[in-house]
């Protein structure tokens, strides 16, 4: 399927939404999300049926809801674009409160990261403040996977805008409680985000990675994470 394929059953999605007809909408998407689809088209289809939450949210969401409990690999991404497009940056609250379900339902890492990058990502990107708030309380939260999307968003972030470091320092302060992770699926996530750092930042990485193993002892795959992007000569001090 192309794009303009893509376009026009999204679209015919969104007016099967709009005319309360979740099914028939459901029934379309599913052999987009259940085949080898790309993440651009997934991603404009998410971008299109979520035109219907303005004016038809319950049907919306009953449609997300619908995609969701396919376990298809490709439903996420599209949920969490479809999200982004229907929340951002106006609702963060609900945008994350709405990923955090998925995140718990789906249980699984390819889910997690699909829709921390298009959601808790790009609600750094549109309302920094709010989302670095809003993220600071997932660190508290019993599931790995809440935790991991942290790292995912910061990640999303720091690959996405350059020149900013009083907001990457931020995001480092952010980290800093997550650096003694022990569960290794968060760990990855959290370690994704602080190599990002180190690629693109590495001046303000290095020192906070000092400072923190200093004060933690964190498990070792999170400090080969951290260090992936960092020169050898630099590698060598952790």
């Amino acid at each position: 399927m192309n794009r303009a394929e893509t376009q026009k059953l999204a679209t015919g999605c969104r007016d099967l939404l709009v005319a309360g007809d979740v099914v028939g909408a459901l029934a379309r998407l599913q052999p987009l999300v259940a085949g080898r689809t790309s993440f651009t088209l997934l991603d404009l289809a998410g971008r299109v049926v979520a035109e219907a939450a303005a004016t038809h949210p319950a049907a919306c969401t009953a449609l997300l809801d619908g995609l969701a409990a396919t376990n298809e690999i490709g439903a996420w991404p599209l949920i969490g674009s479809a999200l982004a497009a229907a929340y951002l940056p106006h609702d963060l609250p609900r945008a994350f409160a709405e990923t955090r379900r998925y995140i718990l339902q789906a249980d699984v890492w390819h889910a997690t990261d699909a829709l921390g990058e298009r959601v808790l990502g790009e609600a750094l990107r549109v309302d920094f403040a709010t989302a670095l708030s809003l993220l600071a309380d997932w660190r508290a939260e019993v599931s790995p996977w809440l935790r991991r999307a942290i790292g995912v968003a910061v990640h999303l972030y720091v690959k996405r805008e350059r020149q900013r470091p009083a907001q990457v320092a931020r995001l480092l302060d952010l980290l800093a409680p997550l650096f003694a992770e022990r569960d290794l699926a968060a760990i990855k996530g959290i370690g994704w985000g602080l190599k990002t750092i180190g690629r693109f930042y590495p001046d303000l990485l290095v020192p906070w990675l000092r400072q923190q193993l200093a004060a933690q002892k964190p498990r070792r795959l999170m400090v080969q994470k951290a260090v992936e992007y960092l020169p050898e000569e630099i590698k060598a001090e952790f």
